[in-house]
């Protein structure tokens, strides 16, 4: 018995000293068979297991991820998503194999990793920011709209274009879908494909809806007999990017987000344009005589006009109250296809210098309703007259120029039924200042006289001017320059 006891005394001594000189050679390393992840950590120090694990996450950034929208792909580095592995505590835990409890459990540990090895799990996080970030960037940009059914006419004759769906991607959802993944799903090894979340619009109309755009609703003309070159460019190019919209019922059209940017590349060139009171060279001139033309045939379609504004002087090319005007993004002409059906715009030049708009849709006024508008002058006002000194003409020299009469007008809708009027309504009240009239006096002479004409001129009293050179022989003045026929506003 005696014998018995100091042999197994013997044994634990030697296990003691065994364990203590295991512990004591590997204090401050990791014990031979330990891995973080698919790093072997064996022999590391905390610092060096740090930046082996560090090198890895490196490693892993320069691999690539699959983002699907829809039918698109992104490849996508996880370096860019900021993906970093979220185990800190890992390098802890393996410092702490055959080191913790008692000297029997860490005996059995030691002898465990000689056998087996022990691996601890590494697993991974990424930065939502950086993903959002990313996805904002690099995944929105597939985002379509939904191109809805409309038509085309060629030769008198509809045909029906389909409409193809649209994608909107889900930027929350797909950040949420990343991040989950790359948390639970993700492996280290191989390629992974993630579906992005993205919401499909259907397209409006169809060939049965379409089919109802057979009748001319509403149609207006106006002349370009007076328009230069330039100004023809930027009426046909205008026209051109307004002819075959369709408007569904209930949609809005903007004649300024149709037609806008005024640019050489979109097919303008300059011409004039109403600026502040004068006619001035400005890009896409003449373009206000489109939105007239179409407002026009927006009436006698009798279409919801939501939005018009008259010139800040008079036009030509249509009757006081009849125009539209188009002036950056503080005057445009908008209306609602008020109808129940789907409307179709054709617009065009002519050959003759006319431009063109017509409307259709499906007829469901009587054919016994007639409708015809009425412009109304209410007052009129002078222009507005600048006086000029001109020292190289001489005393008695008078030419004027320029100059349009300003005026209020109503236009009104009178509706008859079978030849009778029942109805005349108020469509809208226009306000126009009057053009800017230029004299220019000479001064040429008489100090005396000339000093009392140049007060006239700067009290700007062309009565007094007139009466200082009264008596004078006026030498005769060159034939001033007619004012342009048509001068329409942007």
């Amino acid at each position: 018995m005696k014998k018995y006891v100091r042999t197994l005394c013997i044994g634990i001594c030697i296990l003691i000293c065994s364990m203590g000189m295991t512990a004591f050679a590997a204090e401050d390393t990791i014990l031979s068979g330990v891995k973080i992840g698919a790093v072997d950590v064996s022999g590391m120090t905390r610092s060096e297991a740090e930046q082996a694990l560090k090198n890895y996450e490196k490693q892993i950034g320069e691999q690539t991820v699959t983002l699907e929208i829809g039918d698109e792909q992104v490849e996508a580095l996880l370096s860019d998503l900021g993906v970093t592995f979220a185990d800190a505590d890992m390098i802890d835990e393996a410092l702490g194999i055959g080191r913790t409890g008692n000297i029997v459990k860490r005996y059995k540990d030691q002898k465990d990793l000689q056998q087996n090895g022990r691996e601890f799990p590494l697993s991974w996080t990424a930065d939502e920011a950086r993903v959002r970030a990313y996805v904002q960037e690099n995944c929105t940009q597939f985002d379509r709209e939904a191109q809805n059914a409309s038509l085309t006419r060629t030769n008198g004759e509809f045909q029906f274009v389909p409409g193809t769906q649209g994608l909107v991607l889900d930027v929350e959802g797909s950040v949420n879908a990343i991040m989950e993944y790359l948390s639970d799903g993700w492996s280290e090894e191989g390629t992974s494909q993630i579906a992005l979340q993205t919401k499909i619009t259907e397209p409006e109309g169809s060939a049965e809806q379409l089919a109802y755009v057979k009748d001319l609703l509403g149609t207006f003309s106006t002349s370009l007999s007076s328009s230069n070159a330039n100004r023809l460019k930027n009426v046909n190019s205008a026209s051109n990017y307004i002819d075959g919209t369709v408007l569904y019922p209930g949609e809005e059209f903007s004649t300024h987000d149709m037609i806008a940017p005024f640019t050489a590349e979109r097919g303008y060139a300059e011409a004039s344009n109403y600026v502040n009171g004068e006619v001035v060279d400005g890009m896409g001139g003449g373009v206000c005589q489109v939105s007239t033309t179409l407002y026009n045939a927006v009436l006698r379609a009798e279409l919801e006009v939501t939005e018009r504004a008259p010139h800040s002087m008079t036009v030509s090319y249509v009757k006081l109250s009849e125009d539209a005007a188009i002036a950056g993004t503080w005057k445009d002409f908008k209306f609602r296809n008020s109808s129940e059906y789907p409307i179709y715009i054709e617009g065009y030049t002519t050959s003759d210098k006319k431009v063109v708009f017509n409307i259709y849709g499906k007829e469901t006024r009587d054919s016994n309703r007639q409708i015809s508008f009425e412009s109304v002058k209410l007052s009129e006002s002078g222009s507005r007259t600048v006086l000029v000194a001109d020292a190289g003409q001489p005393l008695g020299y008078k030419a004027a120029s320029g100059g349009s009469k300003g005026a209020t007008a109503e236009l009104y809708k009178v509706v008859t039924v079978n030849g009778v009027e029942t109805e005349r309504t108020r469509v809208n009240k226009s306000t126009y200042q009057g053009g800017k009239r230029t004299v220019v006096y000479g001064v040429a002479g008489d100090p005396v006289l000339s000093e009392n004409l140049r007060a006239a001129i700067a009290l700007q009293d062309e009565a007094l001017a007139d009466a200082n050179i009264a008596g004078l022989v006026p030498p005769a003045p060159p034939a001033p320059e007619a004012p342009p026929a048509e001068a329409p506003a942007q």
